[in-house]
């Protein structure tokens, strides 16, 4: 019977590690996806600022078109001349992860 107890509380002990570990894995995919959409955002704001890239809509809402194909939502976006900086907002498990990035010509160009 004492056995029984004991295999018993490994069980949840195990699975109780194993959902902690699942949740924070979970997390850091989320972070990184959301630090891949920013980078992404703030190139594709950047262009489309420098004319590099030729669209029709606002660079910034460009951002958020990129943004959001990322599974992300764009939550700032400034531009500088051809200097864009963006922040985006990716959700996971009711927290949000948070990224920034800037993207424009090269210093000194």
């Amino acid at each position: 019977m004492a056995g029984a107890v004991l295999a018993a509380g490994v069980l949840v002990v195990a699975s109780t590690l194993s959902f902690g570990l699942a949740a924070v894995g979970g997390a850091a995919v989320t972070a990184q996806r959301a630090a891949g959409a920013a980078d992404a955002a703030a190139l594709a704001a950047a262009d489309a600022a420098s004319g590099a890239v030729v669209t029709e809509v606002d660079p910034c809402a460009l951002a958020a078109r990129v943004a959001a194909a990322s599974g992300a939502t764009l939550t700032g976006c400034a531009l500088d001349g051809s200097v864009a900086t963006v922040q985006v907002e990716a959700k996971y498990a009711g927290l949000a992860a948070v990224s920034r990035a800037r993207a424009g010509p090269p210093e000194g160009i």
